[in-house]
């Protein structure tokens, strides 16, 4: 699981390579990824890596969960992907060259994708949760400086984040069949890139942004959405049931041996409000 990449050539790649979780299963792995593997970044569900972390619980009152549309928070959104979706090994060369080219490869896509020019994509929009930085500020050093933003004069850091993308289907990714008709192909919507800080997980922050990212959907038009899971990814799927996902389908063992990635199945739920 991880992030579509950008149509553009990408740049050279920093001096690589060092061990750092597979990009599917968002779980600490013994192997190198390539970088042919980083260009194919596929479409994320939801990031559960497994950190041994005390509970910290938020003040929700000061939880902000919207569409993103600055830079600044777009660019805090992609590092949290990077860090969400990446287990780097603190003692490898150049990690933190290799984290900013991957941050800002996402952040380039993300606004492509946002623009309109993205080929096949009729609308995507970044939610985000986020929170006053003073509030984690204690918290960890790395989330604040990576993915802090300002906002009407004061520190937010983005802490959970997805993209809601109106199209057909995603690329690489297994097809929703709802809705069924002529010129209903548009009426259909998949979530992707769903993360939420490791430090902050159990807090509500994943239920927070699809369910806005819900709201926002029914405001597009949109009578059904969709959401991609790795097959043994149990708290993810556990979060989509709970926001209202049932089973469609789940993608041919062939395919995910092909893209040499964790089985996928796909989530559905219908939205009120649209009339075919």
């Amino acid at each position: 699981m991880a992030f579509l990449s950008s149509s553009s050539t990408p740049p050279s790649p920093p001096p690589p390579l060092f061990p750092i979780s597979s990009p599917w299963s968002c779980r600490p792995s013994s192997f190198t990824v390539s970088m042919a593997a980083a260009r194919r970044l596929p479409i994320a569900a939801i990031c559960t890596q497994n950190h041994t972390l005390p509970p910290f619980t938020i003040d929700h009152s000061a939880v902000s969960v919207a569409q993103a549309f600055a830079d600044d928070q777009l660019w805090a959104a992609a590092c949290l992907r990077v860090r969400s979706f990446y287990d780097f090994h603190p003692t490898s060369y150049r990690v933190q060259d290799h984290k900013k080219y991957l941050a800002e490869r996402e952040f380039e896509a993300l606004k492509e994708r946002i623009a309109g020019k993205r080929e096949d994509f009729k609308r995507v929009s970044c939610i985000n949760a986020t929170v006053p930085l003073s509030q984690i500020s204690n918290l960890s050093d790395d989330l604040c400086a990576a993915c802090k933003f300002s906002y009407t004069g004061e520190d937010r850091v983005v802490v959970g984040t997805l993209d809601l993308n109106q199209c057909v289907r995603l690329p690489d990714e297994i097809t929703g069949k709802k809705p069924e008709g002529i010129g209903a192909d548009f009426l259909r919507a998949y979530l992707s890139n769903v993360c939420v800080a490791a430090e902050l997980h159990r807090n509500g922050l994943g239920y927070a942004v699809v369910a806005k990212s819900k709201l926002v959907a029914q405001e597009w038009g949109i009578s059904d959405l969709y959401v991609h899971v790795a097959f043994d990814n149990e708290p993810a799927k556990k979060l989509y049931i709970k926001s209202g996902f049932v089973y469609e389908s789940d993608e041919p063992a062939w395919q995910a041996r092909f893209l040499d990635r964790p089985r996928r199945i796909l989530l559905w739920t219908g939205l009120p409000g649209v009339q075919l």
